[in-house]
């Protein structure tokens, strides 16, 4: 009998216990969970216009991340947390992400480097290569990189493109056009050989200031890329038009 009253007052005290903890400390806990505030949107306003706006409302304002974008103009928030409209504690702290300005990014000069390298570089610093074309040089090995737009050391938004053009390397059928201006008529026909091209016509044009036998012109400008060989006019200089009459006259005299 003892036993079975002990256990009832035991359980009395515990249940007395509990009624007291759910009155004075779950309760109180609920009932002020429930007296938070709705949390005003602020996106869209600059920082200290929405610091402002929160502080009025008990809540604690704090710069969060940076955007860089031009969607928007530098300054303005453009995402909060918590979100907008939320039931939240008053004092709680608000991250707001800022937008600022997008960075300029220098263009590298490419031009020389190989594609992969090229790319490489842009992709270092957030711009990369927007359209790439391929066209014959003889000058420039397979795959370098022979012109860039925009050029190096202007600036783009990152993310932005550049095109490029680079070397497929010699035509199949390549002949390029050599200088001869200010050769030796015997030398300019040593260089024509090497580039495959036959001398054309000779025109003969008296001037005393040369040595003679100089080349003063030639049919088409040095650096022409041809896709078959054709004659190449000289215009030579001499000091008298009787050297010409002589030379016609007697094939063997050294030029």
């Amino acid at each position: 009998m003892k036993t079975v009253y002990r256990y009832a007052v035991i359980a009395f005290i515990v249940g007395a216990i509990g009624l007291l903890f759910l009155d004075k400390i779950v309760m109180p806990l609920y009932v002020r969970s429930d007296a938070g505030r709705f949390l005003p949107d602020v996106t869209g306003m600059s920082f200290e216009e929405a610091k402002s706006t929160l502080e009025l409302e008990g809540f604690v304002a704090k710069r969060g991340d940076v955007k860089y974008t031009s969607a928007y103009s530098a300054g303005t928030v453009i995402d909060q947390y918590p979100d907008a409209m939320r039931k939240v504690k008053p004092g709680r702290t608000v991250h707001l992400t800022i937008a600022e300005r997008e960075r300029m990014i220098m263009i590298p000069d490419l031009v020389g480097k190989s594609i992969r390298s090229g790319k490489l570089e842009l992709s270092e610093v957030g711009l990369m290569v927007d359209s790439l074309i391929s066209e014959y040089d003889a000058d420039v090995p397979v795959d370098v990189i022979r012109w860039q737009y925009p050029r190096a050391g202007d600036y783009l938004r990152r993310g932005s493109g550049l095109t490029v053009i680079i070397s497929k390397g010699k035509p199949p059928d390549f002949y390029q056009m050599p200088q001869l201006f200010g050769l030796s008529l015997e030398k300019a026909e040593q260089q024509l050989a090497k580039s495959q091209l036959p001398l054309g016509r000779i025109t003969y044009r008296q001037n005393e200031d040369l040595v003679p036998y100089t080349i003063l012109e030639q049919s088409i400008v040095s650096g022409t890329i041809l896709d078959k060989p054709v004659p190449i006019d000289v215009t030579v200089s001499i000091l008298d038009l009787n050297d010409v009459y002589n030379q016609l006259s007697d094939p063997k005299r050294k030029r």
